[in-house]
């Protein structure tokens, strides 16, 4: 285990949950501030998903051609750049352009191009039977940080009437912030060794042996993307701001615990995941979640729907570091990126058509049916899920069966 590398990916993976933290929170006030509709807002987060996706497309297909190094560090470059240009920009057309070729992220999980990369470079550090720890460790720090950047989420509105400055300069001093962690991103992935790529032998294709697998996972995956695509953190934040008339403060502090609700749940998939395999783990945490999704909508009070928000942020993220595992478990090594790539993409793209509908949906009323569609189509893929691959073991489980 190459200590060292995870240690970094880690620290990495910390700066940029902060950052997409609160700006996942921040992105749909920011742009209302700025005289846009719910539905252009919408519009821009479709655009931050399906420019990761296609950007993430192409990393994963071609990352055995270069150094993940070098990838990576150019990725945060164009952090940093995306960063800087919400702060300086004010328009609509602008705004959309930026997020599409940028990696502004208005999720609460990690959908940008760095995914693929940290993916791969994490399995090739660990062993399989240390995988699944270090995906889940992977997936704490994570939440746990991204939970810290929701609770700042507040600090703009708090920075403006303490000081006296415009609130919307307040929030574009926080994609400043983004930007900088950006630089801080990029200075420690200088320190990851150089020679760090795919293979020392190019393989002929990226992707051979494990195409119908990685097919049919990101299919699958893409189907889940898309019901989790109608509650995006940033519309989901939305809604809870329209139908209840919260402030940024208090809505911060809701996904607040949200994260540290699913942080905590990352640690439990582990054991969850020794005892009953990492398919199982993934579909019968995430059925019932997908259930109470459903019933938020029809919560009698803010109070409830809270509740329903916790509980189901304990259940929902348990299949992220199963699923990640799993994909680097069942693939051939060589071929790891572009799995990683592959079944992350379609899951970006689409994503990126359900937001710009819940942004439509939200526009027109308040109650909620972006989650109870999100809710419907996820049980949809969970089902899929098991029928498809309750039969295909990781490496480990074979062991551990014989």
């Amino acid at each position: 285990m190459n200590a060292g590398n995870v240690r970094r990916l880690l620290f990495v993976r910390g700066l940029r949950a902060f950052g997409d933290g609160y700006v996942s929170l921040l992105l749909p006030v920011y742009l209302l501030s700025l005289g846009l509709t719910p539905f252009e807002v919408g519009v821009i987060a479709t655009g931050t998903l399906f420019g990761s996706g296609v950007l993430t497309l192409w990393v994963g297909l071609h990352a055995y051609r270069f150094r993940y190094r070098a990838l990576l560090i150019a990725a945060a470059a164009l952090m940093t750049a995306t960063g800087l240009g919400f702060a300086a920009f004010t328009a609509f057309w602008p705004l959309l352009i930026i997020a599409v070729v940028g990696t502004l992220n208005p999720s609460s999980g990690d959908v940008s191009v760095f995914l693929p990369l940290e993916h791969a470079v994490l399995s090739r550090s660990v062993d399989d039977r240390r995988r699944t720890a270090v995906f889940a460790r992977y997936s704490l720090v994570g939440a746990l940080v991204a939970a810290v950047g929701a609770l700042c989420a507040g600090v703009p509105e708090s920075l403006a009437a303490t000081f006296g400055i415009r609130v919307t300069a307040a929030y574009q001093s926080m994609f400043v912030l983004y930007a900088a962690l950006g630089v801080a991103s990029a200075l420690i992935y200088r320190k990851l060794p150089r020679t760090l790529a795919a293979e020392t032998e190019i393989p002929p294709a990226p992707l051979s042996q494990s195409k119908r697998t990685v097919y049919t996972l990101a299919a699958l995956f893409s189907l889940d993307a898309f019901g989790g695509g109608f509650i995006v953190q940033s519309l989901l934040a939305l809604w809870l701001l329209e139908r209840y008339q919260l402030s940024m403060a208090v809505a911060g502090t809701i996904f607040f615990w949200t994260g540290i609700f699913s942080a905590l749940s990352y640690l439990v998939a582990t054991r969850i995941a020794d005892r009953f395999g990492l398919v199982n783990t993934m579909v019968f945490t995430h059925l019932p979640s997908s259930v109470l999704l459903i019933m938020i909508p029809f919560a009698p009070s803010l109070s409830v729907a809270i509740a329903l928000l916790l509980v189901r942020s304990a259940l929902s993220q348990m299949d992220v570091p199963t699923r990640s595992s799993y994909v680097m478990a069942v693939v051939a090594p060589n071929e790891r990126a572009a799995a990683a790539s592959l079944t992350a993409v379609p899951r970006s793209l689409a994503a990126a058509v359900s937001p710009l509908m819940a942004g439509y949906l939200l526009g027109l009323s308040s109650f909620g049916w972006p989650l109870i569609i999100a809710g419907g189509v996820k049980i949809a893929y969970d089902v899929l899920l098991l029928l498809n691959f309750r039969s295909v073991r990781p490496p480990e489980e074979i062991t551990a069966g014989n």
